[in-house]
């Protein structure tokens, strides 16, 4: 690759939002809200751009990549004398999160509100609310019933954690430590307040979560304990 090409490349990969541009003037359909977490390692088919459509809210991780076509068919050329085209389109609908490692193949849809799970190939359609993994991708659940097994587990993994900080890095975990599991001990529902009274470390979280969904959340929060110490005190971390 020459200097000029890799220097593109590195710019075109460079962030999100730099990519997500790259790949619309290339002719992809992608919709607002979406991400991908490592523009580096991401494979998106640009042969035939009209074939791939992303919708809104789209979350794409490490090593993701969509395929609109392959040349598998090179094999009948040899043998058969003959060849023969091969595409399909990769439809990915609104509010869609992908776990690291994940491929999409030539002819598939993926509904609304659906997960799929680390390292999965999917190769058939998964229908919109659904929880899919495996190679290849398999519907594991609704949305509705992980929805609901995540609301009983999330707890007890954020008690978990707060141990292991404090028998494995031998300190007294603080509110920095959270990123996600603060939800349980503040109790404010204005996100500048969370802001101003834990810090910069919540400003990522923030950042990423300015949305409207988030903000209708806030308004409804109610912390299950009134402070960090009630918190640690229930996972059963001695704060002395």
């Amino acid at each position: 690759m020459g200097i000029f090409k890799s220097i593109k490349n590195a710019y075109i990969h460079k962030d999100s939002n730099t990519f997500i541009n790259y790949l619309r003037h290339k002719g992809i359909e992608i919709g607002n809200h979406c991400v991908f977490r490592s523009p580096s390692t991401t494979t998106i088919d640009k042969t035939r751009p009209a074939l791939i459509s992303i919708g809104n809210y789209v979350d794409m991780n490490r090593n993701f990549t969509i395929m609109t076509h392959d040349y598998g068919t090179s094999v009948f050329l040899r043998k058969y004398n003959d060849f023969i085209n091969s595409s399909g389109k990769v439809t990915i609908g609104n509010n869609v999160y992908f776990g690291v490692n994940c491929t999409v193949l030539k002819g598939v849809t993926i509904g609304d509100n659906c997960i799929i799970g680390a390292h999965s190939l999917v190769t058939k359609n998964i229908p919109a609310n659904s929880v899919a993994a495996g190679v290849p991708a398999k519907v594991i659940s609704t949305l509705d019933e992980y929805y609901a097994k995540r609301k009983e587990q999330a707890l007890e993994e954020a008690f978990e954690y707060a141990r292991c900080i404090k028998e494995k890095q031998h300190k007294i975990p603080d509110a920095a430590d959270f990123t996600e599991e603060f939800i349980y001990f503040v109790a404010e529902n204005d996100a500048e307040q969370i802001n101003r009274k834990y810090g910069p470390a919540y400003n990522k979280l923030i950042a990423n979560q300015l949305q409207e969904s988030y903000h209708i959340w806030l308004q409804g929060h109610h912390a299950r304990f009134n402070d960090l110490g009630d918190f640690l005190s229930a996972a059963g971390v001695t704060t002395k």
